[in-house]
This record gives structure tokens, C-alpha cells and sequence, in this order.
């Protein structure tokens, strides 16, 4: 990419985004263009088309997507592959429409069966059944992965693909309804520390920064307690009790989204569609590129973790009603070593990180 070119991110205020636009200054690109959900609907087929003829993009990076943990994926099962699909089939068809040098697509490694052999390695895509609980999310990605493959065959664009695992970092998603595992366990036992601690001030001034359900520190301590009953910290006497969906034992592994958006850039920079597969085999598939550590940690042993972390002191329940999703996800980032990229921030490193963000 030229240092001057025009860079359009979607979804740049979001975890992936932000991350991505951090890591492109660093490395001197500045011609940015941007727009906030507010600004320009990405399911709007009119609209989108009207914003790629306005800027004419060089590069895009598709990062924005309707994204949430397991609760939200199960319950919202329409919107997420609605949604989806929309942004993707807008934001690739533009790009073709308005000759985007080049373009990338973020996805997630959901894409995978559910009963996958482990590592997860990009050939293994479409192999076996998805997990049920995130299958419409899981199908819109690999809509976008097929979307992608089939331009590039069709129209010689050059629109690359990846999947990174499990992200975390700076302006993730604490919505206790809608986040993912790691920052909702974070979350939570902040809450809960000051609730073992009697630290109303501390309660308060988190709920008022993102109000649960409309409850915010203006509340009630009843509406208050309430609410946090709901989600899984509950006060009995004087211990804190702090509920976990499933039996803590499935495995999952955790990205840092600044090594994250490290990958991005550097393939970007450096890979095209043509790198991307063997030439001479006659049916192209899988040129998916996994970003991922290749190191898991089982989720139990993650609350454990941030538990020390924070200093909760309180108990941990796992609750074996509630569904615990793909019992093991762990990708085989071989391909993108092979081209000499690898991640920097280790697990223990990073939720030191994300709780010192989040607290401030």
C-alpha cells in the first residue's frame, strides 16, 4: 500500500477497527477516510453505494460486523445473519464496483465445524456440521470468504480474507448481554470486587459509564442489586458468588487486537489473492488466512486468571445448565508464520492490560 493511498476501515471505532487505524499511523498512512454507524448504514445497499462513489477508496479493510458472545448470537440469530450478510455483500460489491486495489475481510474462526480437528487449518472449512449457537453468524463469514473467492475468480479483484480467533483489547464490548467471554469475566468480577467491598462509589460510576438494561448508578441499591442478580453476581452474607456460563471446561484461545491488527497490516502490505492458494490445482478454495496464537486456555482457568488479576475474592459458579458452546477452538496459525508474522502479547500480558484500560 502507498503511504499516501486513501484507506477506508469500516467499523473503526469498534475493537478491530480501532486497533487497525492505531496500527496504520504508526506506520505513516494518514489518508484515512471513516464514518460511524450513525454517519452511513452499511446494510444500506443505496447509501453505501453513494459513499464509494463520493471517496473513491484505494484500500479497504471490512471490519465492521455485528459481533457478540453466546448469548447474543443464540437469541439474536436473525439480526446476526442478516446483518451480516449485508454489510459484507454492500462493502465487497462496492469495492469491485469502485476497482478498490485491494480489500480485506475479517471474519471469525466460528467458521469452523464444530466438532473440528484440532488445530483448526484453513483447509478444514466446510468439513462438518457448525456449532449451532453461532450458526447464522458462522455462515455470513463464510458467505464473505466464498464472496471474496468468487470476485477474485470472476473479476480479478484482489480482496483477501482472514480469520482471526478470540480478540480482546482497547474498546472492546462490556455489555454484559452482548460481549464476549473474556471482557464480560472482566467486567463482572470488577463488579463484583466492589461489591465484596461495599465500593457503592465504584458500582456506581461503572454503571453510569455503560447502564446495564437501562440501570445505571443513579439506581436504587435494590434495582441495582437486581440487576447484577440477573447476570450472575449475587451477594450472599458476605461473599460474592459470580456465575459462569458452562462447565468452565472448554478451551479457547485469546488474540490481543493490537497483534491482531499487526497481521492485517502486515498482509496487506505484503500478501495479494494470488499468494494465497496453489496456482496449479484447478478448484480454488480456502484462501482464508488464520490469525491466531495457537496456544488455548480453558475457560475455567481464564476466570481463574482474571481472578487473580483483578482480586476477587469471591466464588466462582459454573452453571452446567447453560450451553458451553464448541468444546475446543484453537487455530493453526502455520500459514501465517510461514510468511514471518507472530504475536507478541501473551494471555497473562494482556488481561493486565485490558483491566487497567477498562478501569480507567
Amino acid at each position: 500500500m502507498e503511504k499516501e493511498a486513501k484507506i477506508y476501515v469500516a467499523g473503526h471505532r469498534g475493537l478491530v477497527g480501532s486497533a487497525i487505524i492505531k496500527n496504520l499511523q504508526a506506520r505513516g498512512y494518514s489518508n484515512f477516510v471513516t464514518r460511524t454507524h450513525k454517519e452511513l448504514d452499511l446494510t444500506n445497499s443505496v447509501d453505501v453505494a453513494n459513499f464509494f462513489d463520493k471517496e473513491k477508496p484505494d484500500y479497504v479493510f471490512l471490519a465492521a460486523a455485528k459481533v457478540g458472545g453466546i448469548v447474543a448470537n443464540n437469541t439474536y440469530r436473525a439480526d446476526f445473519i442478516h446483518d451480516n450478510l449485508m454489510i459484507q455483500n454492500n462493502v465487497i460489491h462496492q469495492s469491485y464496483v469502485h476497482k478498490v486495489k485491494k480489500m480485506m475481510f475479517l471474519g471469525s474462526t466460528c467458521i469452523y465445524p464444530k466438532l473440528c480437528q484440532q488445530p483448526m487449518k484453513e483447509d478444514y472449512l466446510l468439513t462438518d456440521t457448525l456449532e449451532y449457537t453461532n450458526e447464522p453468524y458462522a455462515i455470513a463469514k463464510i458467505a464473505g470468504i466464498k464472496m471474496c473467492e468468487s470476485y477474485n475468480l470472476q473479476y480479478k479483484t484482489n480482496f483477501i480474507s482472514v480469520m482471526p480467533t478470540n480478540l480482546y483489547g482497547p474498546n472492546d464490548n462490556f455489555d454484559l448481554e452482548k460481549s464476549h467471554v473474556l471482557p464480560a469475566l472482566i467486567r463482572k468480577m470488577h463488579l463484583g470486587k466492589a461489591l465484596e467491598n461495599n465500593d457503592w462509589e465504584t458500582i456506581r460510576k461503572d454503571l453510569n459509564n455503560l447502564p446495564i438494561e437501562g440501570v445505571d448508578g443513579g439506581a436504587s441499591e435494590n434495582a441495582i442489586y437486581s440487576i447484577l442478580d440477573k447476570y450472575g453476581i449475587q451477594k450472599k452474607e458476605n461473599t460474592v458468588h459470580l456465575e459462569i456460563w458452562g462447565s468452565g471446561k472448554p478451551m479457547r484461545e485469546f488474540l490481543w487486537s493490537e497483534d491482531m491488527a499487526d497481521a492485517c497490516v502486515f498482509l496487506m502490505e505484503k500478501r495479494n489473492f494470488e499468494d494465497c492458494y496453489d496456482t496449479t490445482t484447478k478448484e480454488i478454495r480456502n484462501t482464508h488466512i488464520n490469525i491466531g496464537t495457537g496456544i488455548d486456555i480453558s475457560i475455567r482457568d481464564l476466570a481463574l486468571l482474571i481472578k487473580e488479576n483483578i482480586g476477587f475474592e469471591g466464588k466462582l459458579f459454573f452453571n452446567i445448565d447453560k450451553p458451553d458452546g464448541t468444546m475446543k477452538k484453537l487455530t493453526d496459525p502455520s500459514k501465517l508464520h510461514a510468511l514471518g508474522w507472530k504475536h507478541t502479547v501473551e494471555l497473562k500480558e494482556g488481561v493486565t492490560r485490558i483491566y487497567d484500560w477498562y478501569t480507567k
